[in-house]
């Protein structure tokens, strides 16, 4: 039932699409596509074009408009006449079931959405049972809607049921949508089974977190690729999974962090990222119940990213989702040794940017306003990583005071 997985054997190549409109400028899709293109390489896909079309909005038919659309599939074509293969073909948003009909139609390669492509990579990532369920509930969430499109996909490859096999053939249609209201009930019972499982781990993650003690929770939160899970292991002498790939953790981890006297639990959660699919956040609730149920959240934000402004706020919208967005907070400014700036021409007149704009002079725009709410670190390098356990030793110590205020391990020489 899984149609998402890309297999490892050979990396696949892979076209993406993007829409340039009102809302998102062409600055702002290239850098969608950038981000795009990060998370076909996660998925083990190498991108070798990128189309982009300027328009009002997506083409409800094709997303695209049909020139362009006729563009994309000569493309296709003159790679094959070259004995080269185009994999497949990535759209930055989200594709309903008749545009994926349509396109597919047209273009005769596997298409996915940016959802289908997270899912993909969640599906490669997921190691618990716990994270398996909430992905394939996810998947089921995001298929079930476009069943209608899978049937019309195997029917073309001659993989239907009944009389006949032309395309729309009267043999194929009324057995096809016995099959399509079969396979409906069975995902419709499938997906009702994995939310009891889900709720049987979250009962029993909920059990666990009360047995954690009185101690103080804190976890880290951000966007994918921000460093987290390396600032888990640097302050919690541990080995969390870390690396160069977007959504290199899916389950939440929780280790015991002691500084100075003062014990607290640390949790890593799952990265969010822009367009993040509903089914998604849905799916993962119970992995997020870390960062609800967290006394302080720890914001990690890579500073060197040239839109990390922007992240920031898909984060922030992303925690008022969750219901999270008034607890206590501080934001890590992580990487600072790849921020890069370039020196500005005496003689432009043009208003400076972000590439014009050193790190010191970085630190006294807003950021100067949140005082030790906010910290810049290495964690790679392990720069001021002394500074940052003094802040959250200090912040941790006055929540616990105000949270189990006969608690005598805090004072043990007093």
């Amino acid at each position: 039932m899984n149609e998402f997985v890309i297999t490892e054997a050979k990396a696949e190549t892979a076209v993406l699409v993007g829409l340039i409109t009102q809302e998102q400028d062409e600055a702002k899709t290239k850098e969608y596509l950038d981000e795009l293109e990060f998370l076909a390489d996660t998925a083990g896909a190498v991108t070798i074009k990128r189309f982009t079309q300027r328009a009002g909005g997506p083409n409800s038919a094709t997303y695209v408009g049909k020139g362009k659309l006729e563009e994309i599939h000569n493309y296709i074509r003159e790679e094959e006449e070259n004995n080269r293969t185009v994999g497949m073909v990535i759209f930055d948003d989200e594709l309903s079931a008749k545009q994926l009909r349509n396109i597919e139609n047209v273009l005769q390669v596997k298409i996915l959405d940016r959802t289908s492509l997270i899912l993909d990579i969640f599906a490669m990532r997921a190691q618990t049972a716990n994270a398996k369920t909430q992905v394939e509930l996810a998947q089921y969430r995001y298929m079930l809607p476009r069943l209608q499109r899978l049937w019309t996909h195997l029917e073309r490859q001659g993989g239907g049921s009944g009389s006949g096999g032309g395309k729309g053939s009267v043999g194929l249609r009324g057995p096809g949508e016995t099959q399509l209201e079969m396979d409906r009930r069975i995902i419709l019972q499938r997906m009702s089974l994995l939310k009891k499982r889900l709720e049987e781990i979250d009962r029993q993650k909920a059990t666990q977190r009360k047995n954690r003690g009185r101690l103080i929770r804190v976890a880290l939160v951000g966007y994918t690729n921000v460093g987290k899970s390396t600032l888990m292991n640097l302050l919690a002498k541990s080995e969390v999974f870390a690396e160069n790939k977007l959504f290199a953790t899916l389950d939440t981890t929780v280790r015991k962090v002691v500084i100075k006297n003062l014990p607290f639990l640390l949790a890593d959660t799952v990265g969010f990222i822009r367009k993040l699919p509903t089914d998604l956040v849905d799916s993962f609730k119970s992995t997020l119940d870390e960062v609800r149920e967290a006394d302080l959240l720890l914001h990690v934000v890579d500073i060197s990213h040239p839109d990390f402004e922007e992240q920031i706020g898909v984060v922030e919208s992303t925690l008022k989702e969750l219901g999270c967005a008034e607890k206590p907070s501080m934001i890590v400014f992580n990487k600072i040794d790849n921020y890069h700036w370039t020196e500005k021409d005496p003689d432009d007149l043009t208003p400076p940017t972000k590439e014009n704009t050193t790190l010191d002079d970085l630190k006294r725009t807003w950021m100067a306003r949140m005082g030790d709410n906010c910290i810049f670190i290495s964690a790679r390098e392990h720069e001021n990583i002394d500074e940052l356990r003094e802040v959250l030793y200090n912040k941790v110590r006055e929540l616990h005071v105000q949270k189990y205020p006969y608690n005598d391990f805090l004072y043990p020489n007093e």
